[in-house]
């Protein structure tokens, strides 16, 4: 019975260790946790069947192999792990580790092979011999490989958040927004650290009181701000605003935001989620960019230049060009932009009809050939009015296909008109130039280069304008030879010191019909141009040096007769002449007589004498002044020589001169001079001759009833030296008063009807004028101005 019960019992004992090893065969398999047991010294490993399908290999009954067990560890694991082991072992610490294997079938797994951590005599305990040493170990194995990829899995998706969170960090930067989000609960708000930058504020953790956000929006901004954030929790509409906000260092930024309401379940708001740009730069640029667009459109307005595009003129063939005018195109075509641009018809219809069929072939062009234009034509506003402009347009092509055009439309009107006076000018300027014989030229005396010839210069050289622009070297074949040298001495010397010239009189051989030509040529170094570089003009003289001779046998003559009138002047003065030599004779025969007087005494009386041979000198120099007056006076022949002359001393000698014929005629003369009378250049003995000539006409209007001669002389408004000789004679003729200054024109029966013209002449030749007046009373007044010593030497 006892024998059946111990039976009984060993058979439940035995049922139960096999569900017992049953349940843990299915935990082991559910855990993917194998055990094993390794004789150390025979190297003898047994493994369980979890253990087994971990290595990915059959369950079998005996044991394995360690080098079977050794070669299925990965190559890159398995130094590692055996050393590790062995130092493990040699230390008294139980082996713990993390390796791959690789299956039959070449998949890679990771397991992990732990030893219990109970040593005694406990299963899993490492086994030792009587020296301590371990003889047999015992562990477990676990796949781990679905955990190690669920790891990895999860590192990734962390790297990733991380990554993505400073990416989006990153963005925020570069794009300048940042997030915020408003608890309307408690008024605080929670911003990203971009947010803090665009506000100016160094990025921190936690909430920001609504309070210090209200205080950093700009004051004329604030109330818009809230009431929008206001209208967006009432009506749940996205807020979107901008403003500008002040950093803490006192900077402005402009930012846009947008929020979001956020609401709970029952419907409440509680928060609104959002973005703000700092959209600063941004503005700035708009700003710019409205800038230039408004410079470029005054530009245009300025300039009177419109810019256009045709997308599809090119493309395709129709009336609607597709094209864009800019405002300034419209202004041009006095369109008005409301009604859009014009179709082919209606553009066509605005060109001036006699340029209509040049500017639709000039489209047809373009059209087929894709090519440009540059173009100018008229058109006709809608008023009637014409004006000019000039089309370019150019082609644009991308990756060698075409697409359009682009161009511009400038008015030219204004420059047409100016084209036009410029061409008429010119022919004025060539025709003025023909009629006064003078030619313009430009060119380089160094490289010998002409780069401008008027036709005159032509002309005047004997080429022909039409034949084109002969070398420098024709030029110089039609110097003279005799004057080849000098011209050519100064133009080089000219060229090399840099400096103007100015070649007054020289001779040409004319190569067409070899003429003989005077001519003088001014040349001005361009002083922004290269070295030779010269401008000027060329005159052909000829007939001035033609006239100047004839000018200067005139000048002979008309001196001829002055001497002529002097001449008879002085046979009218004979008496009074005689009378002024006779007396300083009789004046010196006395002191003589006297002299030898006071000689004979005895003693001599010699300070008497020497006094009387004074009297004598003097009176003897007083003959010979007036003698040389006179000569120098009536003199033929005497070149005039102009010096500083003081017209009171000519006034006096003129005065003494005529005071004996004025007394035997009954008249007074005299003077009446400005205090600060101012000296003057001029030849002393033709301004004698002018005072001669009036005061002998003002004696012989008075000769017959005698009268009053009177001499003044003041400074007029211009500066000049004004002088008037004034007589109560017979007064002037009623009608063509200024006849008397006419040459031959004379009152007088022996006169000769020069005097009057000659000192007209004498006078205007000293920059001076001559007229006459009648006196309110009786007699006539004769004026002349000449030019003070001041201006005369300016």
């Amino acid at each position: 019975m006892a024998n059946e019960d111990v039976q009984k019992t060993l058979a439940e004992l035995s049922r139960e260790l096999q569900e017992s090893k049953a349940r843990l065969e299915e935990a082991q398999r559910v855990a993917h946790v194998g055990h094993w047991e390794w004789d150390l010294e025979t190297d003898v490993v047994v493994w369980s069947d979890e253990t087994y399908r971990i290595f990915g290999l059959s369950p079998q009954e005996r044991p394995m192999d360690l080098a079977a067990v050794r070669a299925m560890v990965h190559p890159e694991d398995r130094e590692s792990l055996y050393r590790g082991v062995d130092e493990d072992l040699v230390a008294g610490v139980r082996p713990d580790a993390e390796f791959r294997i690789v299956r039959p079938n070449g998949e890679v797994r990771t397991v992990h092979s732990v030893t219990p951590k109970r040593w005694n005599s406990m299963p899993g305990d490492a086994k030792r011999d009587a020296s301590g040493r371990p003889y047999k170990l015992f562990g477990t194995v676990q796949d781990i490989t679905d955990r190690k990829r669920a790891e990895e899995a999860l590192q990734e998706i962390s790297r990733n958040l991380l990554e993505s969170k400073a990416w989006l960090e990153e963005a925020q930067r570069v794009a300048h927004v940042g997030y915020w989000v408003w608890d309307l609960q408690t008024n605080r708000v929670i911003w990203s650290d971009e947010t803090y930058r665009i506000f100016g504020l160094t990025p921190q953790e936690g909430l920001i009181d609504l309070d210090k956000v209200r205080e950093m929006i700009h004051p004329d901004d604030r109330e818009a701000v809230f009431r929008t954030a206001g209208e967006a929790v009432r009506s749940g509409a996205r807020a979107d605003c901008e403003h500008r906000l002040f950093r803490p260092n006192g900077e402005m930024r402009i930012v846009h935001s947008l929020g979001d309401l956020k609401k709970d379940s029952s419907g409440r708001p509680y928060q609104i989620f959002g973005t703000t740009q700092d959209i600063t730069e941004r503005k700035r640029a708009e700003e710019a960019l409205q800038r230039s667009q408004f410079y470029l459109s005054e530009g245009q307005r300025l300039a009177h230049i419109g810019s256009w595009a045709a997308k599809d003129l090119g493309v395709r063939w129709s009336d609607d060009l597709g094209i864009y005018w800019s405002d300034e195109v419209y202004k041009i075509f006095g369109l008005d932009p409301q009604n859009g641009p014009p179709n082919l018809e209606q553009y066509l219809a605005a060109v001036h009809p006699d340029d209509r069929a040049s500017m639709a072939e000039t489209v047809r062009v373009m059209h087929e050939q894709h090519g440009g234009c540059d173009v100018t034509h008229r058109i006709v506003r809608p008023d009637g009015e014409v004006r000019h402009v000039r089309c370019v347009g150019v082609p644009v092509f991308e990756d060698g296909v075409f697409k359009a055009f682009h161009g511009t439309t400038i008015d030219v009107t204004e420059h047409e008109r100016l084209t036009q006076e410029l061409r008429r000018e010119r022919a004025y300027l060539a025709e003025a130039q023909s009629l006064a014989h003078i030619g313009s030229w430009a060119t380089n005396f160094a490289t010998r280069q002409n780069f401008h010839l008027s036709d005159e210069t032509y002309r005047i050289h004997g080429f022909d304008p039409r034949q084109g622009p002969p070398g420098l070297e024709r030029f110089w074949d039609t110097l003279h030879p005799e004057d080849e040298p000098v011209v050519r001495s100064t133009l080089e010397n000219a060229v090399r010191a840099g400096m103007d010239y100015d070649i007054r009189d020289f001779r040409i051989r004319r190569a067409d019909d070899g003429q003989i030509r005077f001519l003088r040529t001014i040349g001005h170094r361009n002083p922004v141009g290269e070295i030779g570089e010269y401008v000027g003009i060329t005159m052909d003289i000829t007939e001035l040096k033609r006239a100047e001779e004839e000018r200067e046998r005139l000048r002979q003559l008309e001196a001829d007769l002055a001497h002529i009138n002097r001449v008879n002047m002085m046979g009218e003065l004979a008496a009074a002449l005689a009378h002024e030599i006779r007396q300083p004779i009789a004046a010196s025969i006395t002191s003589a007589n006297a002299c030898l007087r006071w000689l004979a005494r005895d003693p001599p009386d010699l300070e008497r004498a020497r006094a009387a041979a004074a009297r004598i000198e003097q009176d003897g120099n007083r003959a010979a002044d007036v003698i040389n007056h006179l000569r120098s006076f009536y003199k033929k022949g005497t070149p005039p020589e102009r010096g500083i002359v003081d017209l009171k001393d000519i006034i006096r000698e003129m005065t003494a001169l005529l005071r004996k014929e004025a007394v035997r005629h009954s008249i007074r003369i005299h003077s009446e001079l400005h205090e600060d009378m101012p000296n003057v250049l001029a030849d002393r003995v033709q301004l004698q001759q002018v005072f001669m000539n009036l005061m002998l006409n003002a004696i012989d209007a008075m000769k017959d009833s005698g009268g009053e001669l009177t001499i003044t002389s003041r400074l007029n408004l211009e500066g000049q030296l004004a002088v008037s000789i004034s007589d109560t004679g017979v007064g002037l003729p009623t009608e063509n008063t200024e006849r008397i200054f006419d040459a031959f024109h004379t009152t007088k029966p022996q006169g000769t009807g020069m005097g009057l013209a000659i000192t007209r002449s004498i006078v205007e030749a000293h920059g001076g004028r001559l007229w006459a007046t009648a006196n309110q009373e009786a007699g006539a007044t004769f004026h002349f101005t000449l030019p003070a010593r001041i201006e005369a030497d300016a």
